[in-house]
């Protein structure tokens, strides 16, 4: 392929520390990319972020009660509640909505990333 760079080993170069992510197609920086060929963002589910979403746990100010933590999601607050409630369900537990944050009663974070990945959201679970 003329102008694309690829190592010894047949591997592309997709990231480049002082630049930052490169165009797979020219190996130029995305934003300074002019092939025309850049991908286009990954499709995910209605206006999640591509950014990482963490499912975590937490406990405090609570007592020792425990409560799952899905952070990272990037939904307007009527969706964000829409899918705490079908989580919540999900889990058959409560929780709540907090600044953009969706915390579920009680240890769920397996159930919550499977859920998650079943929609279509890259999640990764935090903590311990």
């Amino acid at each position: 392929m003329a102008g694309s760079r690829v190592s010894a080993s047949g591997a592309r170069l997709v990231y480049r520390t002082g630049t930052g992510r490169l165009c797979p197609h020219c190996q130029q920086s995305m934003a300074t990319c002019r092939c025309g060929k850049q991908p286009k963002p990954a499709a995910v589910t209605a206006g999640v972020t591509t950014g990482p979403v963490r499912v975590g746990r937490q406990t405090q100010g609570r007592g020792g009660k425990g409560v799952t933590v899905i952070s990272g999601l990037n939904l307007a607050q009527a969706a964000l509640e829409g899918l705490a409630k079908e989580l919540k369900s999900r889990c058959g537990s409560g929780g709540r909505v907090v600044g953009g944050v969706i915390e579920i009663q009680g240890e769920h974070r397996d159930t919550l990333v499977a859920e998650l990945a079943r929609r279509g959201v890259v999640a990764k679970r935090a903590g311990g």
